[in-house]
């Protein structure tokens, strides 16, 4: 096996990994149609062993991730889609929403232990973890694929910059894995501050963009940077390498579990290689299968040949989101979390969700407008029910009736894609 590969399932010839995935499939529906109650409703009609290939599996109908929150509320805790009972399980997750997620026994449950070692992660580097540890999968996941690899970790979650200042001049972790902007802000303090930081060398990020810049940045302050794209419910789906200069190779390759569609928003129809459409996952997860799991995110088929030994497809990363629901700060906030928030407040008659990119990262404005001009003061209540609904903070903007448009739009995402 190559030095630098997780597997040698990595190096496969690609069409030998496509018959091994075409050749399981057959059995993750019999056993989702078997386990699942959703399942054995969504697919009645369907034979198992018919599907085959992936103009067959296209024939299937879409699980779409902006669903999840009805079906759940109709069909507690899952929405029908777990095939265990919880009490086999090792941990549920509360996401935005609330969205239940389920977390299976097995090691590395989130497929993420490939991710860290192409980002340069080997057995016993000590890794600054955080992502958020709080109700959200991604800390207890990070944790989950470290221990798998043989990695001890600080669970540092979220906030108390001070604490993790402390623990990394006293603990010197050579990585970090968490969002990028939180690395930004760690390392600014600790220049500021005069700490010590300077046994960061690597870092794997995700759950938000990372633009160029601020990887250019990063790699300045002596950090290479990689990141990884994942979702709660599915885990790892893709993750980036790099060439043998240490720079990051083109796109984002996918991860050797998972089936992955790209296919035109707001159907099923899988869209010509190299165009973009929304990202569809089938999974090969025994607890919670997920078949064709539209995840409202936007993404592109590389048509390039693979660079490197890894010989798996590559896609161009997330390109942005193909419903309103968007991610801020690592998390999601979705449409009807702003309705709810519409509900707490009489007298409002719309909302606009407004998020854009600072120099300090993500940063929610919420524009609200009156059936009548509303009375002074009225932005502290709104911004606390902000963050009640969806755990960030931000800022709310009064302004005159009539000024937003009645287009149904709750979410507007101005961040640049790069």
């Amino acid at each position: 096996m190559e030095q630098n590969l997780f597997d040698e399932r990595e190096a496969r010839d690609p069409q030998a990994r496509e018959a091994a995935l075409m050749a399981a499939l057959p059995g993750v529906i019999a056993a989702a149609k078997r386990h699942c109650p959703a399942y054995r409703d969504l697919l009645a009609d369907v034979v198992a062993a018919d599907i085959r290939d992936r103009a067959m599996l296209a024939r299937l109908p879409l699980t779409r991730k902006s669903e999840l929150l009805e079906l759940q509320r109709r069909y507690p805790p899952f929405g029908g889609f777990a095939a265990v009972p919880i009490a086999t399980l090792r941990r549920i997750f509360v996401s935005p929403g609330p969205i239940y997620e389920p977390e299976g026994r097995r090691p590395d449950y989130g497929r993420f232990a490939r991710a860290l070692f192409a980002a340069g992660f080997r057995r016993g580097d000590l890794i600054h973890n955080a992502f958020a540890y709080h109700l959200t999968p991604a800390g207890a996941l990070l944790e989950s694929a470290a221990e798998a690899l043989g990695c001890p970790v600080i669970p540092a979650g979220t906030g108390q910059t001070e604490q993790q200042l402390r623990a990394i001049a006293d603990l010197k972790p050579v990585g970090y894995a968490g969002t990028p902007s939180f690395l930004k802000i760690l390392l600014d303090r600790a220049a500021a501050d005069g700490i010590d930081a300077g046994s960061i060398k690597k870092a794997l990020v995700g759950a938000e963009a990372l633009p160029a810049a601020l990887r250019r940045e990063f790699r300045d302050r002596g950090v290479a940077v990689l990141q990884c794209y994942g979702t709660a419910d599915i885990g790892l789906i893709a993750y980036e390498t790099a060439g043998a200069d240490g720079e990051p190779e083109p796109g984002m390759v996918l991860d050797e579990d998972i089936i992955v569609e790209i296919v035109r928003p707001g159907s099923g129809e899988p869209v010509a290689p190299g165009d973009t459409g929304e990202v569809v996952v089938t999974t090969l997860t025994p607890e919670y299968p997920l078949i064709r799991f539209a995840t409202g995110d936007l993404s592109a088929v590389l048509t390039e040949a693979p660079p490197g030994p890894r010989t798996n497809q590559r896609i161009k990363g997330w390109l942005g989101r193909a419903d309103q629901a968007t991610k801020v700060r690592g998390l999601f906030v979705h449409p009807a979390q702003i309705g709810d928030l519409l509900r707490r407040h009489a007298g409002l008659a719309r909302a606009r969700l407004v998020v854009d990119r600072g120099a300090g990262g993500d940063t929610m404005v919420l524009l609200v407008e009156g059936r009548q001009p509303l009375g002074q003061g009225r932005e502290a209540e709104i911004a606390q029910s902000l963050q009640a609904v969806t755990r960030l903070r931000g800022t709310v903007s009064v302004v005159a009736p009539g000024t937003l448009p009645d287009d149904g739009k709750l979410i507007e995402d101005r961040r640049p894609l790069d």
